[in-house]
This record gives C-alpha cells, sequence and structure tokens, in this order.
C-alpha cells in the first residue's frame, strides 16, 4: 500500500530576501555504525571499538552555537544508553531530539514486530534521558522504501509525530521514487504522520539527491546551495543532513572497497569548512518547528492547507 500524501505549501517569507528557515539534521551515530562496514563490523564488535561521536556532536554543537542555528539530532538508542550525558548536552543546547532507532539496522532487514521494539525501545531511552516527547524518526540509510510503508504505521501507533527517511529520489540501497520534495502529511491506516523529505536537486527533468552526507562532501558546494534555493523559490524549507564522523578525517580506517572508501572518508577534511559556509548563508531550524508551523492535517474538503510562519503560530 502506497503512503497517501496530503498537498501543503507555505507562505512566502513576511520580508522579500529573508529566506525561510531550513531543518538542519544530525543522525548520531559512531563511525563504525556506518550501513556500509555491516559486512567488516558486526554488531556484538561495537563495544569494543574506540568512541569518538562525542568530541564531534561537541565540535557540531559549538558550529552551529556560533550561527545561532538550531537543528534536529536523529539520535541512535545504542548510543544514547551509552552516552545519556551527550543526549542532555545536546538538549540543553536548544536542539531537538528524535530516533534514529536503535542499533542501525535498516528497515528493509526488520520484520514489523522487530522495528516496533527498535523504534519503541529508543524513544524510551531517549525520552528517559531528555524528560522531553520524542516526535520524529529518520530511518538508517533513508530505508523505508516502496513497500516498506507498514513502518509507517507502526511510527503513528508508538507516538510520533513525523518522519523524515522517504527520499525522493531513485538510487541502489533506498529512495522513495515519486514521493514529494516537501514537507507534507501522509494519510495512513493507523492516521496520520508528517513528513520531512530529504532536499532533492531539480535538474534536467530529473530529480537528485543534494540534502548532504556525502553529496555534501564529494561534490561541489553549489549542490546543496542551488537545491536549497530551489526550496526557498517554492517558499519551502529544504532538509539537509551530516554524520558527526564527516567531521572527523582522522577516524581509524577499514579495509573496504575502493568505492565505499571514497564515499566514506572522500572530502571529510573540508567538511567543517563547508558546513561553516553554509550555516552562514542560510538560516535553519528543527524539523519540530516546521512540524509546528505545518497546518492542520484535516482541512475540510477542497481546502487546501498552509504552512503558517512559526512566529505567528507560537503567537496564536
Amino acid at each position: 500500500m502506497t503512503a497517501i500524501v496530503r498537498h501543503a505549501s507555505i507562505h512566502p517569507p513576511e520580508r522579500p530576501g529573508v529566506p525561510a528557515a531550513h531543518n538542519f539534521s544530525v543522525d548520531v551515530e559512531e563511525y563504525f555504525q556506518v550501513s556500509a562496514f555491516e559486512s567488516r563490523v558486526a554488531r556484538s564488535e561495537w563495544e569494543r571499538f574506540e568512541s569518538r561521536v562525542g568530541r564531534e556532536v561537541s565540535r557540531l554543537l559549538d558550529q552551529l552555537t556560533r550561527h545561532d542555528a538550531r537543528g534536529t539530532f536523529f539520535v541512535l538508542g545504542w548510543v544514547a544508553e551509552r552516552k545519556p550525558a551527550l543526549v542532555r548536552l545536546i538538549a540543553r543546547a536548544g536542539h531537538e531530539i528524535a530516533s534514529h532507532g536503535w542499533d542501525h539496522v535498516r528497515v528493509t532487514e526488520q520484520t514489523p514486530r522487530a522495528f516496533r521494539a527498535s523504534v519503541r525501545r529508543s524513544k524510551q531511552v531517549l525520552e528517559d534521558i531528555t524528560g522531553v516527547p520524542v516526535l520524529g524518526y529518520r530511518a538508517p540509510s533513508f530505508s523505508i522504501v516502496p513497500g516498506g510503508e507498514w513502518a509507517l504505521d507502526i511510527l503513528i501507533e508508538e507516538g510520533y509525530r513525523y518522519d523524515s527517511s522517504l527520499f525522493p529520489v531513485r538510487r541502489p540501497g533506498y529512495g522513495y521514487p515519486g514521493g514529494r520534495r516537501d514537507p507534507h502529511w501522509l494519510e495512513r491506516p493507523a492516521g496520520q504522520l508528517a513528513e520531512m523529505p530529504p532536499a532533492t536537486l531539480r535538474w534536467c527533468g530529473l530529480q537528485l539527491p543534494a540534502a548532504g552526507g556525502a553529496y555534501f562532501r564529494l561534490l561541489p558546494y553549489r549542490l546543496v546551495r542551488t537545491a536549497l534555493r530551489q526550496c526557498e523559490d517554492r517558499c519551502q524549507p529544504g532538509t539537509f543532513y551530516i554524520h558527526p564522523w564527516e567531521l572527523d578525517p582522522t577516524q581509524p580506517r577499514f579495509p573496504v572497497s575502493w568505492l565505499t572508501r571514497v564515499r566514506h572518508y572522500g572530502g571529510l577534511g573540508r567538511t567543517e569548512a563547508r558546513l561553516d559556509r553554509l550555516l552562514a548563508e542560510f538560516r535553519f531550524t528543527a524539523m519540530r518547528d516546521t512540524v509546528a508551523a505545518l497546518a492542520a492535517p484535516s482541512p475540510p474538503p477542497g481546502d487546501r492547507p498552509q504552512w503558517r510562519n512559526a512566529r505567528d503560530l507560537r503567537a496564536s
């Protein structure tokens, strides 16, 4: 069963030339937990590797503070359980805590029962640490794909308000071809769920991934910049993502294929400078703010739901 969507739009900025705030997101995981390393690093061996996520998250927090930016940190339950002080540090800095599942198993490799256990356990641990409800979820490797929409129903049943897993591109390993590019409401048998898709670039009739990660590190900076400008042209917020290990050029190396080496280790030395440039050029906020500004998901028939300015929403 495919996901039914309800169209959404936002009002233009109050003042010409002032862009809407985009969504800044971080997938909080260790360098050895990347899906591409699964054949080399068994989950049973994770404990024996040096933890480096705390240092890199602290660097990210410093960058965000310098640029007066807020973001959403999708934290693995495995990391949160071992580093509760890090989760509290992120929350105290004014950022949103959301779930990245428990142990970075792709949704395509889980049964519905296992997936439910993962999102329930991670949500509970994060809420116990912060005392704040966890509203959002992002699948490891954006692994909610066509045919896996059952996962969206489970998220609704487990109390999640939004998802950020449906990457509207076609590529090996993940992607939700035909998905909408902008924030929207999904109508599912279990209820309604806001979807925050990663940013894409429209070029020569193609829809290309341009939301962050390796696309940010390896390809020209203007790829992500143009994608976010296209979002602004549509009066829509774009979603950017990054991992803490992408700011760590000295991380231990694993013996992997040349393609994986390029994708994972390429461009690590320039991530921080590029990120500074991006944060200086665009305004960023947490996804909870975008969801709060998204109009009610059930308007009267024939009405077109609208986005509202976040300040207006808080004042109402």
